[in-house]
């Protein structure tokens, strides 16, 4: 090994690659590089500053440089390694579904909470309830749901057969499998063989996270999402609410007294988003939940 080899190490490849990140304007430099040296090196990034002087081998080096290249064309680190975090999980994610983000947690976090305090009979295991995610992309809303209540079914319905190919490998991995069904299909169009079996009014929650980017809004979408991210998940035509407007008028008539509809909206469209629903004559009250940047993000509505 060469002493340019040598010189290769853990701590001075990590500040290369932050060095360059910050460079290009992507978001978490230090944190991007994390995530690629510890794939490639196959190890958690605790390791990293465990061992931060280890050389790396000449087969990691040309790994390294590959990914370090396609992340400075601002693709995501998630695609580059297949794998994003959510809600403490890991998922597999690649190209024919949206990255998981943390704002999407809110509802995760608010449901269970409702669970626990409105239904206190069963809000611990979930026993009895009946879930519908809607646009459920990498199943990530409700494989979370699904580790964290045990006793719940949940139907997850996506418009792309190739997501779904990808929610349900994530499913299997986290052993939930025989609790969600998945179901192709547009919006909530797959949950009317639920009403035509006389479950109309079924549900005890109804969660989605469906495209809410407005047309006005697209140009400001940084690269490493306009260039790279599915658009069939992100865009929702000239006001950005294409997909809620037809989720608020019909997701109240699937959802049973003391139930609950959550949906994530564009931060500049909550107002609009929220009047959609709450127009609605099975609709006790809305409010609308801020993500953990304190942004309006969550329309949940009460239904009575």
């Amino acid at each position: 090994m060469t002493t340019t080899e040598q010189a290769w190490t853990t701590r001075k490849l990590l500040a290369w690659m932050s060095e360059a990140f910050t460079s290009k304007d992507l978001d978490s430099p230090r944190l991007c590089a994390e995530i690629l040296l510890a794939h490639v090196i196959g190890c958690d990034r605790l390791r990293l500053y465990m061992d931060a002087d280890r050389p790396a081998t000449p087969l990691e080096r040309t790994d390294l440089r590959d990914l370090v290249k396609r992340a400075l064309d601002h693709e995501p680190v998630q695609y580059l390694t297949g794998e994003a975090w959510f809600f403490g999980l890991p998922f597999r994610v690649d190209k024919r579904v949206l990255i998981p983000r943390p704002a999407t947690e809110t509802i995760v976090e608010h449901l269970l909470q409702h669970a626990r305090s409105r239904f206190a009979h069963a809000g611990e295991t979930g026993e009895g309830f009946l879930i519908a995610d809607i646009c459920t992309g990498c199943g990530c809303i409700a494989i979370a749901l699904a580790k964290r209540l045990a006793g719940a079914r949940i139907v997850a319905t996506d418009i792309s057969a190739e997501a779904l190919e990808v929610a349900r490998a994530n499913a299997a991995r986290h052993g939930v499998t025989e609790r969600i069904d998945f179901v192709q299909g547009d919006l909530l169009a797959p949950l009317a063989d639920h009403a035509s079996a006389g479950r109309a009014r079924s549900l005890h929650y109804l969660v989605s996270n469906p495209p809410y980017i407005p047309d006005d809004e697209w140009g400001a979408v940084p690269p490493n999402v306009k260039n790279h991210e599915p658009h069939l998940a992100l865009r929702a035509g000239p006001d950005g609410l294409d997909y809620v407007r037809r989720i608020a008028a019909e997701a109240p008539n699937h959802v049973r007294d003391s139930g609950l509809i959550l949906i994530e909206v564009a931060t500049s469209r909550a107002d609009q988003a929220r009047g959609l629903i709450v127009a609605h004559d099975r609709i006790a009250h809305t409010e609308i939940l801020e993500d953990h940047e304190g942004l309006p993000r969550v329309i949940v509505a009460h239904v009575s």
